[in-house]
């Protein structure tokens, strides 16, 4: 049998897991911050800084205090300029 030359890929990651992956310090603590493209959105979230929509599709963050283990219930997808916009906020002011 004639030998592949295309190198086989062990290190397969899941889509859901391709993204840019940083930890971040603010007053309000420590955070790990993971950025998901749009193409590998497949869901709609509720953003908690706007109480908007993350429509599937459209390219987000997702954080979770640093830490943890990322723990599916401490996860929480913002868009990108209400998370770069969070301490701007005031305490309970949700956008309607």
């Amino acid at each position: 049998m004639p030998r592949s030359n295309r190198p086989r890929r062990t290190d397969h990651v899941p889509l859901r897991s391709v993204g840019l992956v940083r930890g971040e310090s603010g007053p309000d603590g420590d955070w790990v911050v993971r950025s998901v493209p749009g193409a590998s959105s497949t869901k709609d979230y509720r953003c908690p800084g706007c109480n908007q929509l993350i429509v599937a599709g459209t390219g987000h963050l997702v954080t979770w205090p640093a830490g943890d283990h990322g723990s599916v219930a401490d996860r929480r997808h913002w868009h990108n300029a209400c998370w770069q916009h969070r301490l701007r906020r005031r305490p309970g002011g949700r956008r309607r």
